[in-house]
């Protein structure tokens, strides 16, 4: 046991946000390109409040969180950035949301908020992780209604180690 280390995991929240126009919430952030509205779980936070409250950071947003779709495991660690040596393993947990008032704007983390055509929101994706994602959403939404679990590793280049409904 002396060697014997607690793991260490990021938990993040992803959500697809439809408005009325069954349109999907989509945000230029300033780091990845386009994504999601999401990001990671404070402590002591929940994964809904945390979920309302990235949304609403990133894009002024309200919404109501429903059902999980996707559940993801980056497994490989990679070099940290802003003085943090190493970041860890992350798991990520994706929900389908609605849309419950607001007025979009960006951010901080964001140079454009915006919402996207459901059919067109693959060109705006350039992240490998992220277009896994939402083929598990829209798997999830067309077919089955059964949650995705993706393991992949991010870094140095996008490798999906396994797939598999639950």
């Amino acid at each position: 046991m002396a060697n014997f280390k607690i793991p260490l995991h990021i938990i993040a929240v992803s959500g697809i946000v439809i408005n009325n126009e069954n349109q999907i919430l989509m945000i230029n952030s300033n780091n990845y390109g386009w994504v999601f509205p999401g990001g990671q779980v404070e402590e002591g936070e929940n994964l809904i409040n945390a979920l309302k409250r990235e949304v609403f950071e990133e894009t002024g947003i309200k919404i109501s969180v429903g059902e999980v779709f996707c559940i993801s495991s980056n497994t490989r660690k990679h070099d940290g950035y802003n003085g943090i040596k190493e970041i860890p393993t992350k798991i990520i947990l994706d929900f389908i949301c609605r849309d419950v008032g607001g007025q979009i704007r960006t951010s901080d983390e964001n140079l454009e908020s915006r919402y996207v055509d459901k059919n067109k929101i693959t060109k705006f994706i350039s992240n490998l992780a992220l277009l896994e994602r939402f083929k598990a959403y829209l798997n999830y939404s067309d077919h089955n209604k059964r949650p995705t679990y993706l393991d992949y590793e991010s870094r140095p280049n996008f490798k999906l180690k396994h797939q598999t409904l639950f």
